[in-house]
């Protein structure tokens, strides 16, 4: 018997795969197939949650600059506002400290 060279192996081994990708793609659905529709069972949302602004404003004080007027219409959109930040000199909105912005310590 005859030992199968390094790249017969090699090629044999990559047909068994290639075969086996395209039984799993046949299973799945495929991504990008039809990009202008939206898939029949997507999820979707019905209603809009209430906007709670208290966390996005964490240490701003009264009155609030004009530019954040964005952060009542966020909606559930994914915002960096209302993490948390850097500690020490960078904590401008008092996150890390227990004393509220502009008290004395």
């Amino acid at each position: 018997m005859i030992a199968p060279s390094g790249s017969s192996l090699l090629l044999g081994i990559g047909i068994g795969l290639a075969s086996l990708a395209a039984v799993a793609a046949s299973e799945y659905p495929v991504a990008g197939l039809a990009p202008d529709q939206r898939p029949a069972n997507a999820p979707r949302l019905t209603a809009d949650a209430p906007v709670d602004t208290t966390r996005s404003l964490h240490g701003i004080p009264a009155p609030r600059p004009a530019g954040l007027e964005f952060v009542e219409a966020q909606g559930g959109w994914y915002t960096p506002f209302d993490l948390r930040g850097m500690p020490g000199p960078y904590d401008l909105r008092g996150w890390h400290s227990q004393t509220r912005v502009g008290e004395k310590k």
